[in-house]
């Protein structure tokens, strides 16, 4: 027996404004109790220049480190890897005249020590004006 057949059944609905409502306050609560902390850190913006190469000066002590730790001066290679070995290489380009620069032409694989141990020795044969190669970057 169907005692309901003269009535219509209704179909079932979402309240949104209710739903919207509860949305609302969650949103205003994260807001509110969210602490917003500022990361420090330092920012450099790096020097550029488009300068040309300078031509090879007289006055320079090219120092070479390759990837595999080796060390040339001046194209000519040395064959220990130690600090005095490589100061007693760099005092032989060095001139009675003015003080010359060594240019340490590193690989980028390198390892650090290496180009560590280069400072070092230039330090050691009394050679205070160092300066590092780079390329320009590909565009």
């Amino acid at each position: 027996m169907n005692f309901q057949r003269g009535r219509q059944r209704e179909e079932p609905e979402i309240n949104l404004i209710a739903m919207i409502d509860v949305l609302l306050v969650i949103l205003i609560f994260l807001m509110i109790s969210t602490t917003y902390s500022k990361y420090s850190g330092l920012e450099i913006n790096l020097p550029t220049a488009d300068a040309p190469p300078n031509k090879e000066q007289p006055n320079e002590i090219n120092v070479v480190v390759t990837a595999a730790g080796e060390v040339l001066v001046n194209k000519a290679p040395i064959g220990a890897r130690d600090i005095s070995s490589i100061a007693a290489a760099m005092a032989r380009f060095k001139d009675g005249g003015k003080e010359p620069v060594v240019i340490i032409n590193a690989d980028a694989k390198a390892a650090h020590q290496s180009v560590i141990d280069v400072m070092q020795a230039a330090q050691q044969a009394g050679l205070s004006h160092i300066s590092f190669a780079t390329q320009q970057a590909q565009r």
